[in-house]
Protein backbone atom coordinates (compact mmCIF):
# COMPACT_ATOMS: atom_id res chain seq x y z
CA UNK A 1 0.00 0.00 0.00
CA UNK A 2 1.88 3.59 -0.85
CA UNK A 3 1.13 6.55 0.60
CA UNK A 4 -0.93 8.92 -1.74
CA UNK A 5 -0.06 11.74 0.90
CA UNK A 6 3.87 11.67 0.14
CA UNK A 7 4.79 14.20 -2.95
CA UNK A 8 5.87 12.47 -5.64
CA UNK A 9 8.89 14.19 -8.36
CA UNK A 10 11.02 12.78 -11.20
CA UNK A 11 13.89 15.70 -10.59
CA UNK A 12 16.80 14.16 -9.29
CA UNK A 13 19.01 17.15 -8.15
CA UNK A 14 16.35 17.37 -4.73
CA UNK A 15 17.54 13.99 -3.99
CA UNK A 16 21.44 14.58 -5.01
CA UNK A 17 21.40 17.95 -3.32
CA UNK A 18 20.01 15.67 0.13
CA UNK A 19 22.75 13.01 -0.03
CA UNK A 20 25.49 14.85 -1.76
CA UNK A 21 27.40 15.30 2.04
CA UNK A 22 26.57 11.94 3.03
CA UNK A 23 29.68 9.85 1.79
CA UNK A 24 28.62 6.88 2.95
CA UNK A 25 25.71 4.83 1.55
CA UNK A 26 24.41 1.19 2.93
CA UNK A 27 24.56 -1.35 -0.43
CA UNK A 28 22.43 -3.71 -0.40
CA UNK A 29 22.30 -6.40 -2.68
CA UNK A 30 21.31 -10.58 -2.71
CA UNK A 31 23.54 -12.89 -1.36
CA UNK A 32 23.93 -16.32 -3.18
CA UNK A 33 21.27 -17.90 -1.09
CA UNK A 34 18.85 -14.99 -1.59
CA UNK A 35 19.01 -13.57 1.64
CA UNK A 36 19.59 -9.42 2.14
CA UNK A 37 23.49 -8.50 1.92
CA UNK A 38 24.48 -5.42 3.04
CA UNK A 39 27.87 -3.09 3.23
CA UNK A 40 29.36 0.47 2.73
CA UNK A 41 29.99 2.58 -0.17
CA UNK A 42 31.74 5.46 -0.68
CA UNK A 43 29.30 7.49 -3.34
CA UNK A 44 32.04 9.00 -5.89
CA UNK A 45 29.25 11.33 -7.98
CA UNK A 46 26.15 11.38 -9.30
CA UNK A 47 26.51 10.98 -13.36
CA UNK A 48 24.65 13.36 -15.67
CA UNK A 49 22.60 10.57 -16.70
CA UNK A 50 21.62 10.47 -13.09
CA UNK A 51 23.81 7.22 -11.86
CA UNK A 52 25.73 7.03 -9.13
CA UNK A 53 29.11 5.31 -9.11
CA UNK A 54 31.53 3.57 -6.85
CA UNK A 55 34.80 2.14 -6.93
CA UNK A 56 34.63 -1.88 -6.25
CA UNK A 57 36.91 -4.92 -6.35
CA UNK A 58 36.16 -6.46 -9.81
CA UNK A 59 36.59 -10.17 -7.42
CA UNK A 60 34.27 -9.12 -4.51
CA UNK A 61 31.09 -10.55 -3.72
CA UNK A 62 29.33 -7.18 -4.56
CA UNK A 63 29.97 -7.73 -7.76
CA UNK A 64 29.39 -11.85 -8.11
CA UNK A 65 25.82 -10.70 -6.23
CA UNK A 66 24.85 -8.16 -8.46
CA UNK A 67 25.58 -10.61 -11.71
CA UNK A 68 23.35 -12.83 -10.06
CA UNK A 69 20.89 -10.49 -9.29
CA UNK A 70 21.29 -6.75 -9.90
CA UNK A 71 18.52 -5.24 -7.83
CA UNK A 72 20.02 -3.15 -5.30
CA UNK A 73 18.98 -0.69 -2.62
CA UNK A 74 21.46 2.29 -1.24
CA UNK A 75 20.50 4.09 1.90
CA UNK A 76 22.05 7.01 3.14
CA UNK A 77 21.72 8.44 6.69
CA UNK A 78 22.74 11.79 8.44
CA UNK A 79 21.79 11.85 11.78
CA UNK A 80 23.33 15.11 12.63
CA UNK A 81 21.63 16.54 9.77
CA UNK A 82 17.95 14.84 9.87
CA UNK A 83 18.30 13.42 6.20
CA UNK A 84 18.01 10.22 5.01
CA UNK A 85 17.54 8.59 2.08
CA UNK A 86 16.38 4.91 0.18
CA UNK A 87 17.28 4.30 -3.61
CA UNK A 88 16.38 1.17 -5.43
CA UNK A 89 18.29 0.36 -8.41
CA UNK A 90 19.50 -1.67 -11.47
CA UNK A 91 23.21 -2.34 -10.97
CA UNK A 92 26.03 -3.18 -13.22
CA UNK A 93 29.90 -2.92 -13.48
CA UNK A 94 32.15 -2.00 -16.32
CA UNK A 95 35.99 -0.97 -16.04
CA UNK A 96 36.61 2.66 -17.86
CA UNK A 97 40.14 3.67 -17.00
CA UNK A 98 39.34 7.36 -17.99
CA UNK A 99 36.35 7.23 -15.39
CA UNK A 100 38.73 5.74 -12.97
CA UNK A 101 41.17 8.45 -13.61
CA UNK A 102 38.40 10.90 -13.45
CA UNK A 103 36.80 9.69 -9.92
CA UNK A 104 40.38 8.76 -8.57
CA UNK A 105 41.28 10.28 -5.29
CA UNK A 106 44.38 9.42 -3.41
CA UNK A 107 42.60 8.15 -0.23
CA UNK A 108 40.92 5.39 -2.56
CA UNK A 109 44.92 3.91 -2.18
CA UNK A 110 43.84 2.07 1.32
CA UNK A 111 41.65 -0.05 -1.00
CA UNK A 112 43.36 -0.10 -4.10
CA UNK A 113 47.48 0.01 -3.37
CA UNK A 114 48.59 0.14 -6.84
CA UNK A 115 46.73 3.44 -7.75
CA UNK A 116 44.25 4.51 -10.26
CA UNK A 117 46.18 2.07 -12.65
CA UNK A 118 44.89 -1.18 -10.29
CA UNK A 119 43.58 -3.77 -12.47
CA UNK A 120 41.33 -4.81 -10.04
CA UNK A 121 38.98 -1.40 -9.69
CA UNK A 122 35.37 -2.13 -11.37
CA UNK A 123 33.15 0.90 -11.34
CA UNK A 124 29.73 -0.30 -10.29
CA UNK A 125 27.21 1.72 -11.68
CA UNK A 126 23.51 2.09 -10.33
CA UNK A 127 20.70 3.38 -12.11
CA UNK A 128 18.20 4.55 -10.22
CA UNK A 129 14.58 3.31 -10.37
CA UNK A 130 13.26 5.44 -7.58
CA UNK A 131 13.97 6.73 -4.57
CA UNK A 132 12.76 8.56 -1.19
CA UNK A 133 14.10 10.72 0.80
CA UNK A 134 13.34 12.61 4.33
CA UNK A 135 14.78 15.86 5.33
CA UNK A 136 13.72 16.83 8.83
CA UNK A 137 15.24 20.13 10.09
CA UNK A 138 17.31 19.45 13.24
CA UNK A 139 17.05 22.87 14.96
CA UNK A 140 16.06 23.02 18.36
CA UNK A 141 13.18 25.48 17.75
CA UNK A 142 11.84 23.59 14.71
CA UNK A 143 11.78 20.94 16.83
CA UNK A 144 10.05 22.99 19.74
CA UNK A 145 7.43 24.38 16.81
CA UNK A 146 6.59 20.79 15.52
CA UNK A 147 6.19 19.90 19.57
CA UNK A 148 4.02 22.99 20.19
CA UNK A 149 1.88 22.38 17.58
CA UNK A 150 0.85 18.62 18.02
CA UNK A 151 0.31 19.06 21.79
CA UNK A 152 -2.12 22.22 21.03
CA UNK A 153 -3.77 20.87 17.79
CA UNK A 154 -3.39 17.00 18.50
CA UNK A 155 -2.09 17.06 15.32
CA UNK A 156 1.34 15.63 13.81
CA UNK A 157 3.86 18.07 11.43
CA UNK A 158 2.88 17.89 8.04
CA UNK A 159 5.75 18.17 5.43
CA UNK A 160 4.91 21.19 4.45
CA UNK A 161 5.73 23.01 7.78
CA UNK A 162 8.30 21.57 9.31
CA UNK A 163 9.42 18.00 7.19
CA UNK A 164 10.50 17.29 3.48
CA UNK A 165 9.22 14.08 2.31
CA UNK A 166 9.49 13.02 -1.30
CA UNK A 167 9.10 10.07 -3.43
CA UNK A 168 11.19 10.02 -6.76
CA UNK A 169 10.39 7.90 -9.50
CA UNK A 170 12.01 8.06 -12.65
Amino acid sequence: MSDTKTPVTHDLSKLFEKIKDVRIAMLTTFDEEHNLHSRPMATMKPEADGALLFFTDKDSAKVYEVNKDNKVNLSYSDPDGNTYASITGTASTFRDEAKIAELWSEPMRGWFPKGKEDPSITILKIDIEKAEYWDSPSSLLVQAYAYARAVVTGERSTSDDVNEHAQVKI
